[in-house]
């Protein structure tokens, strides 16, 4: 048997092919939508009333990999209406989560990538093969299950991370300033977390992309052909002779 490289652009035009594209494109925007995100919300703070009143500002800058406990919303000693905060750092830590997302993102980039090189360049090794098709379904079944728990991790902590930055989370953190009777700390400009929540989608997505594609690369494998080469052909019943 022949084992060396032939390219051979006709699977492209096979769902096997085609939805491995499917899974390489939406694999990257999904980590490029988590990866590369960076933003901050300016907190006010009110002495007296809102209205009439002194106001303080703060910046709650954030990104990737969303360690909020090493971001400073307080860099040193500071006075906010008479009450004195030390140093403050945000409250919580999605990196676990967003790290997880964006790693298994890369490895289906990295999957996807290889898998598109044997279909069009060893195509007649993986057909002619059982080990190919088999170790394939494997691999895109257990990257199907990755999907499903690392975007259930990091929607998770996405919600982690809105709190954090969020009217109660910065009050929870500047609780010794905020806490005081005389004072209101509101978050009046939100960073715009729109690509963090299209990353979850596309995780989501990616579970039944990589699902389905599990679905055609079984078919792909001898388990499939078995089950039915191997049922019985039925026969007609004989009907005896006449005497």
């Amino acid at each position: 048997m022949m084992t060396g490289f032939r390219l051979n652009m006709s699977p492209l035009k096979e769902p096997l092919c085609i939805m491995k594209l499917v899974e390489w494109l939406i694999a990257v925007v999904a980590f490029g939508t988590c990866g590369s995100y960076s933003g901050s919300n300016v907190v006010s703070v009110f002495c007296g009333n809102e209205t009439n009143g002194t106001i303080e500002t703060l910046t709650a800058a954030f990104s990737y990999p969303f360690r909020l406990n090493e971001a400073l919303l307080v860099e040193g000693n500071m006075t906010f209406c008479n009450h004195t905060a030390g140093p403050t750092h945000l409250v919580g830590d999605s990196s676990s989560q967003a790290q997880f997302f964006v790693g298994v993102a890369v490895i289906c980039f990295l999957y996807s990538m290889v898998a598109l090189l044997v279909y069009l360049g060893y195509m007649h090794v993986y057909k002619d093969s059982d080990f190919g098709p088999i170790l394939d379904f494997l691999v895109t079944a257990a990257l199907a299950i990755l999907w499903l728990v690392c975007s259930s991790a990091w929607a998770k902590g996405l919600q982690t991370l809105k709190y954090a930055t969020g009217d109660a989370g910065i009050a929870s953190t500047l609780d010794v300033v905020c806490s005081q009777a005389d004072v209101t700390c509101r978050v009046t400009e939100f960073a715009g977390m729109r690509s963090l929540n299209i990353s979850v989608v596309l995780g989501y997505l990616n579970l039944f992309v990589w699902a389905g594609n599990a679905w055609s690369v079984y078919k792909e494998t001898r388990w499939h052909s078995k089950k039915y080469t191997g049922q019985p052909v039925p026969t007609r019943s004989q009907v005896p002779a006449p005497i």
